[in-house]
């Protein structure tokens, strides 16, 4: 064992120290400051003692680690203490902390609450990575003694890996600290001043190239982490039933005067969300389960590309007889309950309440303009959360495709919308109907066509997701016309209210009224994405005059279409040798097989979109005028009036170009099987035409050009 100066035990101390501030996303790095830096100077400082006593050498690992627990329990733990001497419960929530803490910072929403129970483990790491650092540098030296600090670099990676200029920042810091580790040792070794030089001139162009490297990642663009450890990690829910509040609709209708909670601060409201009900199996709708902590702050996701506007509401006297509780689809923070978050729905629970709660609630308000919505596209990254719609009965599908005529946009959504409030009517009364499977929906679809907001909402999401329209269905309450002097409210059971979301593209999920219940409560002005929502209803064209937008061509990474923008010079013809003609017959059609070859190789949509193309250029082929904005379903009725034998053919292939780019839930694994099947199906029928027909298609150049 060597005697080893001050600077490089500091020097091993610091890299752990910044190695511990890599978990900042997790927590932030105010709250992790005093917790790394106080435990850390006085491991170090018993360390530099302890090393001038060869008696107390033995010990100072031991002395170390206990002067640093006793640094975290003052800094994290003072409530624990007894004028800050540590208790019984100290030592329990050290040993919880050790042993669940991690777990539960990985089960929260980040940044996570800087409480000790999440946080604890990132001070015993760092202690843990100082002592055992230490020890390392004074037995084997400079290099051994980095890798405890090392690997809490890397588990701090596996939380959340860091980006830009914070890992640039981190890297120089750590950087620095390995390399005046390195030139001290090295220099503490040289026995002149012209080695110790020589030492530290070694050790800088490894410090120097580590700043370069970070300059160079601070520039370059992040990328999403590939794998974080939060990603199977989710909070635990009891295993108890819960009734659904959609169940609930139904009764709380008929008691309608049961106060459930209060609002103040956001009179301008028009409902409050409770439960979103992702899965339908065809009998239940079932919630999601991925709740986690809500943490000390939550912003949007990705999928909210429009500013947003944080808004704030005290809520009052909730008591919902389950676990859930008013909520809003962005939530940004809660104050004065700790409750779990389904991140991805907005939904609130708190499983310990066994009574009325308040709580103060914040959530993100999207700023959008009716015109921004009206043209909008249909968001269908959600598709993978929402699951089907189980067993469609006979009918459903021939009545969505007459709900729905065209393609799945927002405007299409809202046609949807108009379809339910023009064609069935909401029941009132006692003798409500209840259910919300495929039996109560296909009376209330194709028989009664009476219901409340429960089958309004439920036939809603499902006509939607048969027309590959992504929506969901929420159960919560409207906010009622009745307003207290001070401008808060009380919602009561009659204002319980399902209704359906559509993830539109850039804004998120924009609810819908399809019974016209939750706007006629509204005591003032819409505002949000209910203000926008109204802008595209009032400009929604009559049904006939819905038309579909022209099918954007798929984006091919390589020039596999070459050929496709070649025009053919007739004019030529007359002016070149006769070799010409021979190659003329051979090279439009081999430059058709192997244009056709090419677009049958595309991955995934592409060889659904290589279909259409190679159908339609055949067709052009055979003298059927096809412009550049027609889609398939314009081509059929261009093409059954003077052709019914390649009708069948069309349609097939219409059908699998619609779902694999507008259903949300991306081709199949078959769908360019399918679609080549279909291409092979126009061909036939083309070819009845007979053998002069053929050859003249054979040899037509006109369709190794785009259409215009």
């Amino acid at each position: 064992m060597t005697r080893v100066g001050f600077l490089p035990t500091a020097c091993v101390v610091l890299a752990a120290v910044v190695a511990g501030l890599l978990f900042a996303p997790v927590f932030g790095v105010a709250p992790l400051i005093l917790p790394l830096v106080v435990p850390a100077m006085a491991a170090l400082a018993v360390t530099v003692l302890g090393s001038r006593r060869q008696a107390v050498v033995p010990w100072r690992p031991v002395l170390a680690l206990l002067a640093g627990l006793l640094a975290i329990v003052e800094t994290l733990l003072l409530p624990t203490t007894v004028a800050g001497i540590p208790t019984g419960e100290t030592v329990r929530a050290l040993a919880t902390g050790a042993t669940e803490s991690w777990r539960l910072a990985l089960q929260s929403t980040w940044p996570a609450r800087p409480e000790p129970a999440l946080m604890l483990f990132v001070p015993l790491l760092v202690l843990l990575a100082c002592v055992l650092g230490v020890e390392l540098l004074h037995r084997w030296g400079a290099l051994p003694s980095l890798v405890p600090s090392f690997a809490v670099v890397v588990l701090s990676q596996c939380y959340s890996a860091t980006t830009g200029s914070a890992a640039a920042l981190a890297a120089v810091a750590y950087a620095g600290a390995a390399g005046t580790l390195l030139a001290a040792t090295r220099a503490d070794q040289a026995t002149d001043e012209r080695r110790r030089m020589s030492a530290l001139l070694l050790t800088a162009p490894a410090v120097a190239l580590t700043v370069v490297a970070a300059i160079v990642g601070a520039l370059l663009p992040a990328s999403e982490a590939r794998y974080t450890l939060k990603d199977d990690q989710f909070a635990p829910l009891a295993d108890s039933s819960m009734t659904s509040p959609l169940d609930e609709l139904a009764d709380r209708l008929t008691h309608p005067d049961t106060p459930v909670f209060t609002v103040d601060g956001s009179a301008d409201v028009d409902r409050w969300p409770v439960v979103v009900l992702n899965d339908f199996d065809g009998v239940n709708w079932t919630p999601g389960s991925r709740y986690r902590r809500l943490g000390a702050s939550l912003r949007p996701g990705p999928e909210v590309a429009v500013d947003v506007e944080r808004r704030t509401a005290e809520i009052g006297r909730a008591e919902l007889g389950g676990p859930w509780l008013p909520s809003q689809p962005l939530p940004a923070g809660v104050d004065g309950i700790d409750p779990l978050v389904e991140e991805r729905q907005g939904s609130l629970l708190a499983p310990q309440a066994s009574g009325p709660v308040r709580y103060t609630l914040s959530w993100w308000e999207p700023q959008v303009a009716g015109f921004a919505l009206d043209g909008a596209a249909v968001d269908r990254s959600p598709a993978e959360e929402l699951g089907g719609v189980g067993q469609v009965p006979p009918g459903v599908a021939e009545l969505a495709d007459r709900a729905v005529p065209v393609r799945p946009t927002f405007q299409s959504a809202v046609a949807l919308e108009r379809f339910l409030r023009d064609e069935y009517r909401l029941a009132t009364g006692q003798n409500l109907p209840t259910g919300h499977s495929w039996p109560q929906l296909e009376e209330f679809l194709l028989k009664s066509k009476r219901g409340t907001s429960e089958q309004f909402a439920a036939a809603y999401v499902a006509l939607a997701r048969i027309k590959g329209i992504p929506a969901r269905l929420v159960v919560g309450f409207r906010a009622p016309p009745d307003r207290e002097p001070g401008g808060g409210y009380t919602v009561r059971n009659g204002d319980a209210l399902a209704w359906p979301e559509v993830a539109v593209e850039g804004v998120g999920w924009v609810p819908l009224d399809p019974s016209g219940t939750a706007a006629a409560q509204s005591p003032g002005p819409a505002r949000g994405l209910a203000a926008a929502a109204e802008a595209v209803r009032a400009e929604l064209p009559p049904p006939d005059q819905l038309r579909d937008a022209p099918v954007a061509p798929a984006p091919v990474a390589s020039s596999s279409d070459t050929a496709g923008g070649w025009s053919f010079p007739f004019w030529a013809l007359l002016a070149v040798p006769l070799p010409v003609v021979p190659l003329w017959v051979a090279g439009v059609p081999l430059a058709k097989a192997l244009r056709a070859w090419r677009r049958r190789r595309r991955p995934g949509v592409g060889a659904v979109i290589g279909a259409w193309e190679e159908a339609r250029d055949r067709l052009r082929a055979y003298g059927v005028p096809v412009s550049a904005g027609m889609t398939v379903r314009d081509l059929t009725t261009a093409v059954a009036a003077t052709d019914g034998a390649t009708v069948d053919g069309l349609r097939s292939l219409g059908a699998t170009v619609d779902f694999a780019l507008w259903s949300g839930a991306g081709p199949a694994s078959d769908s360019g099987r399918h679609a080549w099947a279909a291409v092979r199906a126009v061909r036939r029928g083309l070819g009845r035409r007979g053998l002069r027909a053929r050859l003249r298609a054979a040899l037509n150049p006109a369709p190794l050009r785009a259409p215009r």
